[in-house]
């Protein structure tokens, strides 16, 4: 009896299972599917300008600035939530009030909604601190953004290190830093990198916060306090002006592929690098 009863809830578990993987596929493949329907007939030469105007609506000036506005963002908050993950897994006492008061904010800011970031960014950076609409206030807002999902990454990456090579090391008269830099780091590297590319897609995908502080200027920025628009921005303002809808999801085909680029690049790394620890 309890054999039968165990069969048909494994039986019943699995298909809910099955069901739930072919609805989120199915439903991958047709968001997929109608971008590409809806955006590749309208992917011409003039879409890729080195310089937009009014009539080609080029993407070109988007994507250059949102290759230089991920890349700010990242080199702010990665060095900044790896050290911090560094200190709550490795350095912190267990039970100590100030790392739960830590987590209790990293947790509350990754559900804060970008417009929210957005507003504090227009305030703050363009504001107050006298930046502007530029390239490093949409940098700096979004750096905020992500830290809290970088930070949470990085420290379950450290947590999941076995014990026996920072038992090892110390075996070996390493000290506490040079054990963590030389030994626990290089190992949760590829776990990090996943964090990373988790907020990179954010970044890229990003559209309210931006509008708040890098503007929506779409040249290439010639220094970064000059504003400047990223794709997604790009595509929010030409499907919003409603006469270049149809620029707008070719403009989506071409985030969707840097995307894709970007995730398939980091694999590669993260999987050279999980051989090399």
């Amino acid at each position: 009896m309890m054999r039968r009863k165990r069969k048909t809830s494994e039986i019943l578990l699995g298909a809910v299972t099955w069901f739930a993987a072919a609805v989120t596929i199915g439903l991958l493949l047709l968001l997929v599917g109608f971008i590409l329907v809806r955006g590749v007939p309208h992917l011409k030469p003039s879409l890729f300008a080195l310089h937009y105007n009014s009539d080609n609506v080029s993407l070109v000036p988007a994507l250059i600035s949102t290759i230089v506005i991920a890349i700010v963002s990242l080199v702010i908050a990665v060095p900044l939530g790896v050290f911090a993950a560094i200190y709550l897994a490795e350095y912190a006492r267990r039970g100590n009030r100030a790392v739960a008061v830590i987590r209790m904010t990293t947790e509350t800011l990754s559900g804060i909604p970008s417009i929210v970031y957005g507003l504090f960014g227009g305030l703050f950076f363009v504001v107050f601190l006298g930046w502007g609409y530029s390239v490093l206030a949409g940098a700096a807002t979004l750096s905020i953004m992500i830290l809290p999902l970088v930070m949470r990454s990085a420290e379950e990456a450290l947590k999941s290190v076995p014990d026996t090579y920072r038992e090892g090391s110390f075996g070996l008269g390493a000290g506490k830093l040079r054990t963590v830099l030389r030994i626990v780091l290089p190992s949760a590297v590829p776990g990090i990198l996943a964090g990373v590319i988790l907020a990179v897609g954010r970044i890229v995908g990003e559209t309210a916060a931006l509008i708040y502080t890098a503007g929506t200027v779409a040249q290439i920025p010639g220094s970064p306090m000059q504003s400047a628009r990223t794709l997604s921005v790009h595509m929010y303002s030409l499907s919003s002006e409603g006469l270049h809808t149809d620029e707008g999801y070719a403009t989506a085909v071409v985030l969707l592929v840097v995307v894709v680029l970007i995730n398939a690049l980091s694999a590669r790394i993260a999987k050279r690098l999980g051989r090399r620890s």
